[in-house]
């Protein structure tokens, strides 16, 4: 059977709430803190906490995906959500689903991160371990406990990321190196 063929847009989040959050400052409020040096724009607190769960921050130092990139397997942590943040502008990929025991292939959603935001997938969305369009690391918040939290299942069918996500990913780069591009 022929992989079910998405087409990445970028991330927005309107587009992004079913699944969880993105981190940027972007189109929310702030308040000036720290003698005005700063403007504070709230996000949602990370949910880790379940079980005995607590923080764990590590950075994943991600390799470039090969595309176009298919996906036979999604991830979900029952317990926890996990939040994904570039550094240095690495564009990435995500790619996720709603479904109460499995993925729900009608839900199945594929987004462009240019780099400069990041997200918080919430806890029980199902997803793609981090597919990361060129070399680059990210710092990761999740949840750590005694018993790992990560139910991974295989996917009835094949899903595949259009492979023009890469020029659109060239481009986002390109416009990410030179700020007067925007």
């Amino acid at each position: 059977m022929p992989p079910i063929l998405l087409h990445a847009g970028p991330i927005t989040p309107h587009g992004f709430a079913p699944y969880g959050e993105v981190i940027s400052a972007a189109g929310r409020a702030t308040r000036d803190i720290n003698a005005g040096t700063s403007a504070r724009a709230e996000m949602a607190d990370p949910d880790l906490l379940e079980q005995g769960g607590r923080p764990s921050l590590s950075v994943f130092r991600a390799r470039a995906a090969t595309l176009p990139f298919t996906a036979a397997m999604l991830e979900r942590h029952l317990l926890g959500s996990q939040s994904f943040i570039p550094l240095g502008g690495t564009p990435f990929a995500v790619l996720v689903a709603l479904g109460r025991n499995a993925p729900d292939l009608s839900s199945i959603a594929a987004f462009l991160v240019d780099g400069r935001c990041g997200i918080t997938l919430r806890r029980d969305t199902w997803h793609h371990p981090l597919i990361a369009l060129a070399d680059g690391d990210f710092v990761v918040l999740e949840r750590s406990a005694a018993q790992i939290d990560c139910e991974i299942v295989t996917l009835a069918q094949a899903v595949q990321i259009d492979r023009r996500i890469a020029a659109l990913a060239q481009a986002v780069q390109r416009n990410a190196a030179d700020p007067a591009r925007g």
